[in-house]
């Protein structure tokens, strides 16, 4: 089950994933760009070939969906813990929100995205299930690959991204 939203941003209900999905209900994300302590660089992976949205696909987000009566920040440091292993000793920092209304599958796909940054450099532990790999890159060199628009990088991450990149 995750949160359905409205499209103003509030929590209305829960519902399975692949319903949110297939009917393109408002749904919720949060996702944490990790930096490097002196905020130098920060890490891109690439999503593994099984997920159910953006299979194989670049991001420099670690996150996921909301869940019922969770908040994003909590949604937050619960996906990091998850896909990369981190648990940091202090929270996430707040960077942007965005509303993206978008397509995928031939599918309407619609999510409230919270950023949040966290500064780390101690290991990480991809989850094998939802991270193929993974590089420390710098601002520069994501985006130059940004500008490939055939570069497959996830589309809701890619809305915003430029808010995030110094």
């Amino acid at each position: 089950m995750i949160a359905v939203y409205d499209a103003a941003g509030h929590e209305v209900g829960a519902r399975e994933r692949s319903e949110v999905y297939a009917e393109g209900l408002w749904h919720a994300s949060a996702g944490v760009l990790v930096r490097s302590g002196d905020g130098s660089r920060l890490y891109v992976h690439r999503r593994t070939d099984t997920k159910m949205v953006f299979a194989g696909m670049h991001d420099c987000l670690a996150g996921g969906v909301v869940e019922p009566g969770e908040s994003p920040a909590e949604t937050a440091v619960r996906e990091l813990a998850e896909e990369l292993g981190i648990v940091a000793d202090t929270e996430p920092r707040p960077l942007s929100t965005a509303s993206w209304d978008g397509e995928w599958a031939g599918r309407p796909m619609r999510c409230h995205l919270f950023a949040y940054e966290v500064r780390w450099d101690g290991p990480i532990r991809h989850q094998p299930e939802e991270i193929a790999e993974g590089w420390w890159w710098t601002d520069a060199r994501l985006r130059a690959h940004l500008d490939d628009p055939t570069w497959p990088f996830v589309p809701d991450t890619r809305a915003f991204i430029t808010e995030l990149l110094r």
